[in-house]
C-alpha cells in the first residue's frame, strides 16, 4: 500500500479541462468566477453566503463527527470512572493516607458489587420482622 501511495504523489498532476466545454449545447450566462472588484458588495455577499453554504453543506461529515464524539465521550468516561473507582491515590503528599480521595464511593460501589455476586448467609424465617401494618393502611376504628 505504501508503495502506491509514494508512486501516486509522485506522477505529476495532469490539469484536465471539464469535457465538452467548447461544444457544451448550455452555455454558461456568466464568467465564473466573477471579478469581485466589480461586482455590487449586496451581491458579492450573497454569492459568498451562498457558497460558504454549500461548502459547508459539502464537506459536512455527519458520522465521522458522531463517532468522534462517542469516542471522546466514551475516553472522558473511562478515565473519570478509572480515577474514581480503581486508581491508587495513596502517595506521601496525601492529606489522609488511611482515606484516600473518593473512599465512601469506592466502599459503596464494591460493597453493591460483592452483594451482587455474593449469596448471603442471614435468610429470614416467615413471619419473623414483617410487620403487618402498612404505612398507607388506615387504622381501623
Amino acid at each position: 500500500m505504501l508503495p502506491t501511495i509514494v508512486r501516486r504523489t509522485a506522477q505529476a498532476t495532469v490539469r484536465k479541462t471539464a469535457p465538452y466545454i467548447y461544444t457544451n449545447p448550455h452555455k454558461a450566462k456568466h464568467t465564473w468566477p466573477p471579478d469581485f472588484s466589480n461586482i455590487h458588495p449586496k451581491h458579492q455577499f450573497r454569492l459568498e453566503r451562498k457558497f460558504k453554504r454549500r461548502t459547508k453543506l459539502k464537506w459536512a461529515r455527519p458520522r465521522w463527527t458522531k463517532a468522534v464524539k462517542l469516542v471522546q465521550f466514551g475516553s472522558i468516561v473511562f478515565v473519570t470512572i478509572y480515577g474514581v473507582l480503581f486508581l491508587d491515590w495513596n502517595d506521601a503528599t496525601s492529606v489522609n493516607p488511611s482515606k484516600p480521595p473518593f473512599y465512601g464511593v469506592r466502599k459503596w460501589f464494591f460493597g453493591m458489587v460483592d452483594s451482587i455476586w455474593s449469596r448471603d448467609d442471614v435468610r429470614r424465617r416467615p413471619g419473623e420482622g414483617l410487620d403487618d401494618s402498612s404505612p398507607v393502611a388506615k387504622p381501623e376504628n
